[in-house]
């Protein structure tokens, strides 16, 4: 009785493959295609996407992920920012909406209607007749604020410094919380540029959002140890700048810097076991005391 000829191993996922050799999980056989690189020999393709099942993502000293590294949340800002000037300037009846308006000797640009849209404005009276701002209902102006710029100067100032800083603390922080650090900076100053502006004064800018990022920078690098000693002097000339230039708002660069400096201490120092519970439960409470401060501003603008 004649013996059967051997069998020719095949490839697990492609029969119709000759393969020799073993995935060293599973012991399967597998091709030339099918074979990812081990620390030690081959892998099989289910059990690498096993094996990343098992391993926990990389996060940051905050909780953040890893893909904030890349810098993904700062440049889609800065594309928002371009888009809603590119926007403004379309929308220009006047002719200054880049340059020719009244900030650093005409080099800020002038308002457009979709700067008198979404700047704040506590109340005051259109040339139409009509009255509108924060204190009529228009609530959306204490967000929509920190998209809106006067001119190219202003908005690539500050995308220059929204750029540096906001690369850094993304890496450090993560971009769900680098983004909510962003956003409740930028909205705290527009509050504060809400309580302690002239009712009728219109008032806009990245620039809340980013002094918040400077106090959060100091802050973050602190909590790891690092040196801020080259940190430290840009913020004080731009506070210099804040309080001797005209037409700057100061509440508002002022109410950003504290705003993002309490949410920076929330994101670095929540205890570990509960990390993440306490950093969306201390950026909530700023958030609703903010509004709430808000409310007792339109209080008094309409008694």
């Amino acid at each position: 009785m004649s013996e059967s000829p051997p069998t020719t191993p095949v490839c697990y996922r492609h029969p119709g493959r000759e393969a020799y050799i073993r995935c060293n999980r599973c012991d399967r056989v597998i091709c030339p295609d099918c074979m990812r690189e081990a620390s030690v020999g081959f892998q099989c393709p289910d059990c690498v996407t096993e094996g990343r099942r098992s391993v926990r993502p990389a996060r940051t000293a905050f909780g953040g992920g890893a893909a904030g590294r890349h810098g993904y949340v700062t440049k889609a800002l800065i594309a928002i920012n371009v888009l809603v000037m590119l926007l403004s300037v379309a929308s220009d009846r006047d002719g200054d909406a880049i340059v020719g308006g009244s900030g650093f000797g005409g080099l800020l640009g002038g308002g457009t209607p979709l700067t008198e849209w979404g700047a704040v404005l506590g109340v005051a009276l259109f040339p139409d007749g009509t009255v509108g701002g924060i204190a009529e209902g228009e609530w959306y102006r204490l967000v929509t604020a920190m998209f809106l710029h006067y001119g190219v100067l202003h908005l690539l100032l500050n995308m220059y410094a929204l750029w540096i800083l906001g690369r850094s603390l993304e890496a450090n922080l993560g971009r769900a919380r680098f983004l909510a650090l962003y956003l409740i900076s930028g909205f705290g100053g527009n509050v504060a540029a809400y309580l302690f502006s002239a009712p009728n004064a219109l008032t806009a800018g990245a620039s809340t959002a980013v002094f918040g990022l400077f106090a959060a920078l100091i802050i973050i690098e602190r909590r790891m140890g690092r040196d801020i000693s080259q940190i430290l002097p840009i913020l004080v000339i731009n506070l210099i700048f804040t309080v001797t230039v005209p037409g700057i708002s100061i509440p508002g660069h002022l109410g950003g810097l504290a705003v993002g400096g309490l949410m920076a201490l929330v994101l670095a120092y929540a205890p570990r076991s509960r990390r993440t519970l306490v950093q969306v439960a201390g950026g909530s409470v700023l958030v609703l005391a903010l509004l709430v401060l808000a409310l007792i501003r339109t209080a008094y603008l309409l008694t």
